[in-house]
C-alpha cells in the first residue's frame, strides 16, 4: 500500500514538473529579455525533477524540455530555429537529424546528471550545497554542450544565418557562454537551493527524494 502511494505521489510531482515546462514554453516566463539578449529558465524544473525525483525522472522532464523547444522553434520560428527542429527550414537552411541531438540530447543529460551529481555531493557536503554547486555545474553543463554541438554540427550554417564569417563562429559561441550561460547559471544556483529548502521537507516525508 506505502509503495502505491509512493508511486502516486512521484507520478503527481513528475505531472507538475511536466506542466511547468509547458507553461513555460507558451508564457513569456520560459525565456526573459535581457537587453539584447534573453536568459532562459527552462532549465530549472529540469535539475529539480532530478534532485527531487532521481535522475531517471529528471532525464524524462528534460526530455519534456527538448520536445517543448523543437516545437517552439517548429511552430514560432526565428533566423536559427533549424538548429533545433528538423521540420523549419529558414533563410534556405533547414534543420535535420543533427537538430534532433542538440535539442534532445543535452536535455536529456541535464536531467540525469542532475540527480546523479546530487546524491553524490549531498553525501559529502549536505543538501543545500549540494544544490548550489549541482544546480550550478548542471547549467554551465547544458550551455557547453547545447553551443558545443551547435559548433560541431552546424558550424557554417550557424555563420551563415547570422550573417558572420565562418571564423567567427567560435567568438559567437563563446560570447553566448560568457553572457546567458553565466546568467543563467547564477539564476539556477540562486533560485534551485531555495526552492529545495522550502519544498525539501516535504519530499522528504514522502521519502521521493532518496
Amino acid at each position: 500500500m506505502n509503495n502505491n502511494r509512493k508511486e502516486i505521489q512521484k507520478l503527481t510531482l513528475t505531472a507538475f514538473f511536466v506542466a511547468i515546462q509547458i507553461i513555460l514554453t507558451v508564457t513569456p516566463l520560459g525565456y526573459i529579455p535581457l537587453g539584447a539578449i534573453s536568459i532562459t529558465t527552462m532549465h530549472i524544473p529540469v535539475i529539480l525533477a532530478g534532485i527531487f525525483l532521481g535522475a531517471g525522472t529528471g532525464a524524462l522532464i528534460g526530455g519534456v524540455f527538448g520536445m517543448s523547444s523543437m516545437l517552439r522553434a517548429t511552430f514560432a520560428p526565428g533566423i536559427t530555429s533549424f538548429l533545433f527542429s528538423p521540420f523549419i527550414t529558414v533563410g534556405g537552411i533547414s534543420g535535420n537529424f543533427s537538430s534532433l541531438i542538440i535539442v534532445f540530447v543535452p536535455r536529456i543529460l541535464l536531467g540525469w546528471l542532475s540527480g546523479k551529481m546530487f546524491r553524490i555531493l549531498r553525501k559529502r557536503i549536505g543538501n543545500l550545497p549540494s544544490c548550489s554547486v549541482t544546480a550550478a555545474a548542471c547549467t554551465i553543463l547544458h550551455t557547453l554542450m547545447v553551443m558545443g554541438l551547435i559548433w560541431a554540427l552546424f558550424g557554417p550554417q550557424y555563420a551563415e544565418a547570422l550573417g558572420i564569417a565562418a571564423e567567427a563562429v567560435g567568438t559567437v559561441i563563446m560570447g553566448v557562454i560568457t553572457s546567458n550561460g553565466i546568467l543563467e547559471t547564477i539564476l539556477a544556483a540562486i533560485v534551485i537551493p531555495a526552492l529545495d529548502k522550502a519544498l525539501w521537507p516535504t519530499i522528504r516525508r514522502m521519502r521521493l527524494g532518496e
